[in-house]
């Protein structure tokens, strides 16, 4: 090994911030075995032991915090390096990583990308749909897609697909054999579809608007989920009240297939924003993927 191992300490540092060798390896295009190999024989050439392993989690040791609190400032230094480099370049190029929230991804990203490949041929496009509020430096990520109200205040951030609003739904037939409420106070009487929040694990509250005053209602119900979206297939059966992004349910509430309701508890509110670190120059394909998705905003 060569007396300054920087490929073996870039490997190393992105096990560390991601917390698994599996994720590192998939980030970084080899094998978990290659990648585990590459950090060993690391350690052994530092002669100390920089993780510990076990078969549920990776994590630093005392040393091997150390070690990154002070190679990371000099590995960050070199991605801006490189940035900074490809600000130069005429053509968008190179792999593009962008962490989006689960809706976000399906909704705005999705239905984009057939068009943004087809402009940027050059540019290679990994989205990462994650609900939790992920770190874009320490994943590597070049930009992430969040509510406005999610955002870091060191971030720049754009407006990006319009006004959100979420609206709560169900099937005739559940109004058939439930009845409807009529204020979201009534919702503790319904079996309401839930979602359980990545992360912190902790129940998502339903959210309403009363005479410009926002409120939240603690719903019950027999199903929970932890990713929102997959609450539209139990609602069409009939099986609970859901709330859901508008955008998600709009054919089948235009269909007839799920009916809206407390319409008047539930107004428009400041949607997604596309965000990312304040550099002095972004990537040309970090600006070309900015300016394709806002450019009509």
């Amino acid at each position: 090994m060569a007396a300054h191992p920087l490929p073996a300490v870039i490997a190393f540092a992105r096990v560390a911030r991601l917390g698994s060798f599996t994720r590192a390896a998939a980030e970084l295009d080899v094998s978990p075995s290659a990648l585990s190999q590459t950090v060993r024989t690391l350690e052994e050439h530092l002669g100390v032991r920089l993780l510990n392993r076990t078969t549920r989690r990776v994590g630093l040791t005392e040393h091997g915090a150390r070690f990154l609190a002070q190679v990371a400032p000099g590995l960050d230094q070199i991605d801006a390096a490189f940035d900074d480099l490809d600000t130069v370049r005429d053509r968008p190029t190179g792999r593009l990583r962008i962490n989006a929230g689960r809706i976000a991804a399906r909704t705005l990203i999705e239905p984009r990308l057939p068009e943004f490949l087809a402009r940027y041929p050059d540019v290679q496009v990994e989205v990462f749909a994650d609900d939790t509020l992920a770190d874009l430096i320490a994943g590597g990520f070049d930009a992430g897609i969040r509510l406005g109200e999610c955002l870091a205040r060191d971030m720049v951030a754009r407006p990006l697909g319009g006004a959100q609003r979420t609206i709560v739904v169900g099937s005739p037939d559940y109004y058939a054999r439930h009845g409807r409420p009529d204020v979201p106070e009534d919702l503790v009487r319904h079996d309401c579809i839930r979602q359980r929040l990545p992360g912190s694990g902790r129940m998502q509250a339903w959210e309403f608007s009363r005479d410009g005053q926002d409120f939240e209602v603690d719903v019950g119900g027999r199903l929970i989920f932890n990713d929102s979206s997959l609450s539209r297939g139990p609602a069409l059966a009939g099986l609970g009240l859901a709330q859901l992004f508008e955008t998600l349910v709009a054919d089948d509430v235009a269909a007839g297939r799920l009916v809206q309701v407390l319409d008047a508890y539930t107004p428009p509110f400041p949607g997604f924003y596309i965000y990312y670190t304040a550099r002095r120059q972004l990537a040309p394909k970090l600006r070309a993927f900015v300016e394709f998705m806002c450019q009509d905003v």
